[in-house]
Protein backbone atom coordinates (compact mmCIF):
# COMPACT_ATOMS: atom_id res chain seq x y z
CA UNK A 1 0.00 0.00 0.00
CA UNK A 2 1.30 3.42 -0.93
CA UNK A 3 -1.30 5.80 0.50
CA UNK A 4 -1.97 7.65 3.72
CA UNK A 5 -5.65 7.66 4.78
CA UNK A 6 -7.14 11.16 4.67
CA UNK A 7 -10.88 10.65 5.17
CA UNK A 8 -13.19 13.51 4.30
CA UNK A 9 -16.91 12.75 4.25
CA UNK A 10 -17.57 16.00 2.39
CA UNK A 11 -15.63 14.48 -0.52
CA UNK A 12 -18.12 11.63 -0.71
CA UNK A 13 -21.07 14.00 -0.32
CA UNK A 14 -19.91 16.13 -3.22
CA UNK A 15 -19.67 13.11 -5.50
CA UNK A 16 -23.06 11.76 -4.37
CA UNK A 17 -24.57 15.17 -5.12
CA UNK A 18 -23.05 14.96 -8.63
CA UNK A 19 -20.37 17.52 -7.91
CA UNK A 20 -16.61 17.23 -8.45
CA UNK A 21 -14.58 16.78 -5.24
CA UNK A 22 -10.79 16.84 -4.92
CA UNK A 23 -10.57 13.20 -6.04
CA UNK A 24 -12.82 10.29 -6.90
CA UNK A 25 -14.07 8.70 -3.66
CA UNK A 26 -14.15 4.97 -3.03
CA UNK A 27 -17.49 3.30 -2.28
CA UNK A 28 -18.68 -0.25 -1.61
CA UNK A 29 -22.00 -1.55 -0.34
CA UNK A 30 -20.33 -4.21 1.78
CA UNK A 31 -17.25 -6.38 2.14
CA UNK A 32 -16.97 -10.05 3.03
CA UNK A 33 -15.17 -10.46 6.33
CA UNK A 34 -12.49 -12.59 4.65
CA UNK A 35 -11.60 -9.66 2.37
CA UNK A 36 -11.32 -7.32 5.34
CA UNK A 37 -9.21 -9.88 7.18
CA UNK A 38 -6.88 -10.29 4.19
CA UNK A 39 -6.43 -6.53 3.99
CA UNK A 40 -5.72 -5.98 7.70
CA UNK A 41 -3.81 -9.23 8.14
CA UNK A 42 -5.93 -10.28 11.11
CA UNK A 43 -9.52 -11.23 11.93
CA UNK A 44 -12.20 -8.54 11.92
CA UNK A 45 -14.32 -9.39 14.95
CA UNK A 46 -15.48 -6.11 16.49
CA UNK A 47 -16.87 -2.75 15.48
CA UNK A 48 -13.45 -1.25 16.26
CA UNK A 49 -11.85 -3.68 13.80
CA UNK A 50 -14.44 -2.75 11.20
CA UNK A 51 -13.84 0.99 11.61
CA UNK A 52 -10.09 0.39 11.31
CA UNK A 53 -10.59 -1.48 8.04
CA UNK A 54 -12.70 1.21 6.35
CA UNK A 55 -10.27 3.90 7.52
CA UNK A 56 -7.06 2.17 6.45
CA UNK A 57 -8.53 1.10 3.10
CA UNK A 58 -9.10 4.75 2.20
CA UNK A 59 -12.86 5.17 2.52
CA UNK A 60 -14.46 8.38 3.79
CA UNK A 61 -17.14 6.44 5.66
CA UNK A 62 -17.97 3.13 7.25
CA UNK A 63 -20.91 1.27 5.75
CA UNK A 64 -22.86 -0.07 8.69
CA UNK A 65 -26.06 -2.09 9.10
CA UNK A 66 -27.82 -2.88 12.38
CA UNK A 67 -27.36 -6.40 13.72
CA UNK A 68 -30.28 -8.57 12.79
CA UNK A 69 -30.83 -12.28 12.12
CA UNK A 70 -33.38 -13.92 9.89
CA UNK A 71 -33.76 -17.34 8.28
CA UNK A 72 -36.16 -17.12 5.34
CA UNK A 73 -33.42 -18.36 2.98
CA UNK A 74 -31.58 -21.67 3.17
CA UNK A 75 -29.34 -21.24 6.18
CA UNK A 76 -29.35 -18.38 8.64
CA UNK A 77 -28.11 -14.99 7.52
CA UNK A 78 -26.30 -12.94 10.12
CA UNK A 79 -26.71 -9.28 9.29
CA UNK A 80 -23.88 -7.29 10.83
CA UNK A 81 -20.81 -5.44 9.70
CA UNK A 82 -18.26 -8.20 10.08
CA UNK A 83 -19.71 -11.67 10.80
CA UNK A 84 -18.43 -14.36 8.45
CA UNK A 85 -20.55 -17.30 9.55
CA UNK A 86 -23.99 -18.06 8.19
CA UNK A 87 -23.67 -18.01 4.38
CA UNK A 88 -26.99 -18.53 2.70
CA UNK A 89 -28.48 -18.92 -0.74
CA UNK A 90 -31.70 -18.03 -2.45
CA UNK A 91 -34.69 -20.37 -2.37
CA UNK A 92 -35.97 -21.11 -5.86
CA UNK A 93 -38.96 -23.43 -5.60
CA UNK A 94 -40.44 -23.10 -2.12
CA UNK A 95 -39.96 -21.21 1.12
CA UNK A 96 -41.59 -21.43 4.54
CA UNK A 97 -44.51 -19.12 3.69
CA UNK A 98 -47.12 -20.31 1.21
CA UNK A 99 -50.35 -19.43 3.04
CA UNK A 100 -51.71 -16.98 5.59
CA UNK A 101 -51.30 -19.67 8.24
CA UNK A 102 -47.63 -20.06 7.28
CA UNK A 103 -47.18 -16.33 7.71
CA UNK A 104 -48.58 -16.55 11.23
CA UNK A 105 -45.96 -19.20 12.01
CA UNK A 106 -43.18 -17.15 10.33
CA UNK A 107 -44.10 -13.56 11.19
CA UNK A 108 -42.48 -10.46 9.81
CA UNK A 109 -39.83 -9.22 12.28
CA UNK A 110 -40.32 -6.20 14.51
CA UNK A 111 -37.97 -3.37 15.41
CA UNK A 112 -37.37 -4.69 18.92
CA UNK A 113 -35.50 -7.63 17.34
CA UNK A 114 -32.88 -5.27 15.87
CA UNK A 115 -29.65 -4.29 17.64
CA UNK A 116 -28.46 -0.76 16.84
CA UNK A 117 -25.53 -0.81 19.28
CA UNK A 118 -22.92 -0.85 16.45
CA UNK A 119 -24.00 2.71 15.63
CA UNK A 120 -23.21 3.84 19.17
CA UNK A 121 -19.86 2.02 19.08
CA UNK A 122 -18.84 3.25 15.64
CA UNK A 123 -19.88 6.80 16.46
CA UNK A 124 -17.40 6.83 19.36
CA UNK A 125 -14.60 5.27 17.31
CA UNK A 126 -14.76 7.13 13.99
CA UNK A 127 -11.54 8.91 13.00
CA UNK A 128 -11.88 12.62 12.22
CA UNK A 129 -13.43 13.21 8.81
CA UNK A 130 -15.40 9.96 8.68
CA UNK A 131 -19.14 9.37 8.99
CA UNK A 132 -21.44 6.34 8.98
CA UNK A 133 -23.51 5.39 5.95
CA UNK A 134 -26.43 3.43 7.40
CA UNK A 135 -27.45 0.54 5.20
CA UNK A 136 -30.13 -2.11 5.03
CA UNK A 137 -32.61 -3.35 2.47
CA UNK A 138 -34.38 -6.27 0.82
CA UNK A 139 -38.10 -5.59 1.10
CA UNK A 140 -38.66 -7.29 -2.26
CA UNK A 141 -35.88 -9.86 -1.84
CA UNK A 142 -37.06 -10.96 1.60
CA UNK A 143 -40.64 -11.27 0.34
CA UNK A 144 -39.72 -13.70 -2.42
CA UNK A 145 -37.26 -15.56 -0.19
CA UNK A 146 -40.11 -16.17 2.27
CA UNK A 147 -42.09 -17.92 -0.47
CA UNK A 148 -39.41 -19.17 -2.83
CA UNK A 149 -39.07 -17.29 -6.11
CA UNK A 150 -41.15 -19.65 -8.23
CA UNK A 151 -44.02 -19.74 -5.72
CA UNK A 152 -43.74 -15.99 -5.26
CA UNK A 153 -44.28 -15.50 -9.00
CA UNK A 154 -47.34 -17.77 -8.93
CA UNK A 155 -48.64 -15.90 -5.90
CA UNK A 156 -48.51 -12.61 -7.79
CA UNK A 157 -51.51 -13.94 -9.74
CA UNK A 158 -53.08 -16.41 -7.33
CA UNK A 159 -52.58 -14.76 -3.89
CA UNK A 160 -51.85 -11.11 -4.56
CA UNK A 161 -53.48 -10.12 -1.27
CA UNK A 162 -50.94 -12.25 0.62
CA UNK A 163 -48.02 -10.84 -1.38
CA UNK A 164 -49.30 -7.29 -0.83
CA UNK A 165 -49.58 -7.91 2.93
CA UNK A 166 -46.03 -9.28 3.09
CA UNK A 167 -44.59 -6.40 1.06
CA UNK A 168 -46.40 -3.85 3.20
CA UNK A 169 -45.27 -5.49 6.45
CA UNK A 170 -41.67 -5.73 5.32
CA UNK A 171 -41.82 -2.17 4.02
CA UNK A 172 -42.99 -0.90 7.40
CA UNK A 173 -40.28 -2.89 9.17
CA UNK A 174 -37.40 -1.82 6.92
CA UNK A 175 -38.51 1.82 6.86
CA UNK A 176 -38.61 1.86 10.66
CA UNK A 177 -34.99 0.66 10.65
CA UNK A 178 -33.97 3.55 8.40
CA UNK A 179 -35.83 5.97 10.66
CA UNK A 180 -33.88 4.63 13.63
CA UNK A 181 -30.53 4.85 11.81
CA UNK A 182 -31.31 8.42 10.77
CA UNK A 183 -31.46 9.49 14.43
CA UNK A 184 -27.74 8.88 14.99
CA UNK A 185 -25.55 11.97 14.81
CA UNK A 186 -22.66 10.03 13.25
CA UNK A 187 -24.79 9.00 10.23
CA UNK A 188 -24.51 11.15 7.09
CA UNK A 189 -26.26 9.13 4.36
CA UNK A 190 -28.51 6.09 3.89
CA UNK A 191 -28.03 3.18 1.50
CA UNK A 192 -30.92 0.88 0.54
CA UNK A 193 -30.15 -2.40 -1.25
CA UNK A 194 -32.63 -4.67 -3.02
CA UNK A 195 -31.90 -6.52 -6.27
CA UNK A 196 -34.74 -6.10 -8.76
CA UNK A 197 -33.11 -7.11 -12.05
CA UNK A 198 -31.00 -9.61 -13.91
CA UNK A 199 -28.52 -8.69 -16.65
CA UNK A 200 -31.30 -9.62 -19.08
CA UNK A 201 -34.14 -7.59 -17.53
CA UNK A 202 -36.28 -6.96 -14.48
CA UNK A 203 -37.11 -9.87 -12.18
CA UNK A 204 -40.79 -8.90 -12.04
CA UNK A 205 -43.10 -6.50 -13.84
CA UNK A 206 -42.45 -2.79 -13.30
CA UNK A 207 -46.15 -2.56 -12.41
CA UNK A 208 -45.48 -4.68 -9.32
CA UNK A 209 -42.45 -2.59 -8.35
CA UNK A 210 -44.40 0.65 -8.75
CA UNK A 211 -47.25 -0.67 -6.66
CA UNK A 212 -45.44 -2.43 -3.82
CA UNK A 213 -41.73 -1.48 -3.62
CA UNK A 214 -41.12 1.99 -4.98
CA UNK A 215 -43.52 3.71 -2.53
CA UNK A 216 -41.36 2.45 0.36
CA UNK A 217 -38.19 3.53 -1.39
CA UNK A 218 -39.76 6.96 -1.87
CA UNK A 219 -40.31 7.14 1.90
CA UNK A 220 -36.63 6.40 2.50
CA UNK A 221 -35.71 9.02 -0.10
CA UNK A 222 -37.92 11.58 1.61
CA UNK A 223 -36.32 10.70 4.95
CA UNK A 224 -32.87 11.36 3.50
CA UNK A 225 -33.79 14.59 1.79
CA UNK A 226 -35.46 15.98 4.90
CA UNK A 227 -31.97 15.85 6.43
CA UNK A 228 -30.25 16.99 3.22
CA UNK A 229 -28.61 13.57 2.96
CA UNK A 230 -28.02 11.60 -0.25
CA UNK A 231 -30.06 8.44 -0.85
CA UNK A 232 -27.97 5.60 -2.32
CA UNK A 233 -29.53 2.53 -3.94
CA UNK A 234 -27.99 -0.82 -4.82
CA UNK A 235 -29.44 -3.21 -7.35
CA UNK A 236 -27.83 -5.47 -9.91
CA UNK A 237 -29.06 -5.77 -13.45
CA UNK A 238 -30.38 -3.77 -16.36
CA UNK A 239 -32.60 -0.92 -15.18
CA UNK A 240 -33.50 1.21 -18.20
CA UNK A 241 -37.19 0.39 -17.81
CA UNK A 242 -37.39 1.87 -14.30
CA UNK A 243 -34.67 4.53 -14.26
CA UNK A 244 -37.20 7.35 -14.13
CA UNK A 245 -39.02 5.54 -11.31
CA UNK A 246 -35.83 5.30 -9.27
CA UNK A 247 -35.13 8.98 -9.72
CA UNK A 248 -38.73 9.74 -8.72
CA UNK A 249 -38.09 7.75 -5.51
CA UNK A 250 -35.41 10.27 -4.66
CA UNK A 251 -32.42 8.05 -5.48
CA UNK A 252 -29.32 10.24 -5.73
CA UNK A 253 -26.73 7.56 -6.41
CA UNK A 254 -26.92 4.17 -8.12
CA UNK A 255 -24.60 1.23 -7.45
CA UNK A 256 -23.02 -0.96 -8.86
CA UNK A 257 -23.70 -0.53 -12.64
CA UNK A 258 -22.89 -4.09 -13.71
CA UNK A 259 -20.80 -4.01 -16.91
CA UNK A 260 -22.69 -6.97 -18.39
CA UNK A 261 -26.02 -5.25 -17.76
CA UNK A 262 -25.49 -1.59 -18.66
CA UNK A 263 -22.67 0.43 -20.24
CA UNK A 264 -21.72 2.92 -17.53
CA UNK A 265 -20.75 5.50 -20.16
CA UNK A 266 -24.26 5.38 -21.58
CA UNK A 267 -25.76 5.59 -18.10
CA UNK A 268 -23.68 8.69 -17.41
CA UNK A 269 -24.60 10.25 -20.75
CA UNK A 270 -28.31 9.72 -20.16
CA UNK A 271 -28.59 10.20 -16.38
CA UNK A 272 -25.33 11.71 -15.13
CA UNK A 273 -27.03 15.04 -14.47
CA UNK A 274 -29.47 13.33 -12.08
CA UNK A 275 -27.62 10.32 -10.67
CA UNK A 276 -24.20 9.76 -9.16
CA UNK A 277 -22.79 6.46 -10.43
CA UNK A 278 -20.92 4.04 -8.16
CA UNK A 279 -18.86 0.96 -8.98
CA UNK A 280 -18.41 -0.86 -12.31
CA UNK A 281 -15.08 -2.60 -11.62
CA UNK A 282 -16.03 -6.15 -12.59
CA UNK A 283 -15.90 -8.58 -9.65
CA UNK A 284 -14.82 -11.34 -12.03
CA UNK A 285 -11.79 -9.23 -12.97
CA UNK A 286 -11.00 -8.68 -9.29
CA UNK A 287 -11.27 -12.42 -8.71
CA UNK A 288 -9.55 -13.80 -11.82
CA UNK A 289 -7.47 -10.99 -13.28
CA UNK A 290 -4.06 -9.57 -12.48
CA UNK A 291 -3.20 -6.38 -10.59
CA UNK A 292 -2.07 -4.78 -13.86
CA UNK A 293 -5.41 -5.58 -15.51
CA UNK A 294 -7.25 -4.13 -12.53
CA UNK A 295 -5.16 -0.96 -12.67
CA UNK A 296 -5.86 -0.60 -16.38
CA UNK A 297 -9.61 -0.89 -15.79
CA UNK A 298 -9.52 1.64 -12.95
CA UNK A 299 -7.62 4.07 -15.19
CA UNK A 300 -10.25 3.62 -17.90
CA UNK A 301 -13.05 4.49 -15.49
CA UNK A 302 -11.16 7.47 -14.12
CA UNK A 303 -10.61 8.67 -17.68
CA UNK A 304 -14.05 7.94 -19.17
CA UNK A 305 -16.55 8.20 -16.30
CA UNK A 306 -15.07 10.38 -13.56
CA UNK A 307 -14.72 13.72 -15.44
CA UNK A 308 -17.24 16.28 -14.22
CA UNK A 309 -17.80 14.49 -10.91
CA UNK A 310 -20.72 12.35 -9.84
CA UNK A 311 -18.72 9.13 -9.73
CA UNK A 312 -17.41 6.87 -6.93
CA UNK A 313 -15.09 4.01 -7.76
CA UNK A 314 -15.86 0.50 -6.56
CA UNK A 315 -16.70 -3.04 -7.57
CA UNK A 316 -19.53 -4.19 -9.82
CA UNK A 317 -21.25 -5.77 -6.81
CA UNK A 318 -19.38 -6.23 -3.51
CA UNK A 319 -15.88 -7.25 -2.44
CA UNK A 320 -16.42 -10.97 -2.04
CA UNK A 321 -14.33 -13.50 -0.17
CA UNK A 322 -12.94 -14.83 -3.47
CA UNK A 323 -11.59 -11.49 -4.70
CA UNK A 324 -7.78 -11.66 -4.82
CA UNK A 325 -6.37 -9.45 -2.06
CA UNK A 326 -3.66 -8.11 -4.37
CA UNK A 327 -6.28 -7.10 -6.93
CA UNK A 328 -8.36 -5.31 -4.33
CA UNK A 329 -5.30 -3.41 -3.14
CA UNK A 330 -4.43 -2.55 -6.76
CA UNK A 331 -7.90 -1.06 -7.23
CA UNK A 332 -7.58 1.03 -4.08
CA UNK A 333 -4.03 2.11 -4.86
CA UNK A 334 -4.82 3.23 -8.38
CA UNK A 335 -7.88 5.19 -7.29
CA UNK A 336 -6.26 6.84 -4.28
CA UNK A 337 -3.06 7.79 -6.07
CA UNK A 338 -4.41 8.66 -9.51
CA UNK A 339 -8.02 9.68 -8.95
CA UNK A 340 -7.40 13.38 -8.30
CA UNK A 341 -9.31 15.89 -10.46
Amino acid sequence: MTWQPEPDFSRLLKALHREQPDRVPLAELLMDSEAKQAFLGRPVMTTADDVEFWYKAGYDYIGLPPRFQFSYGQGEQVRDGYASEGRSWAVEHGGPVQTWRDLEANPIPTLDQVDFSPFDEAGRLLPPGMKIVGRFGDIFTTAWEMMGFTQFCYALYQQEDLVAHIMNGLGQFVFSMFEAMADYDAVGALWYSDDIAYASGLMVSPIFLRRYLFPWMRKIGDLCHAKNWPFIYHTDGVLWEVMEDLIACGVDALQPIEPKAMDIREVKRRYGDRLCLIGNVEVDLLARGTPDQVREEVRRLLREVAPGGGYCLGSSNTITYYVKPENYVAMLDEALNHGAY
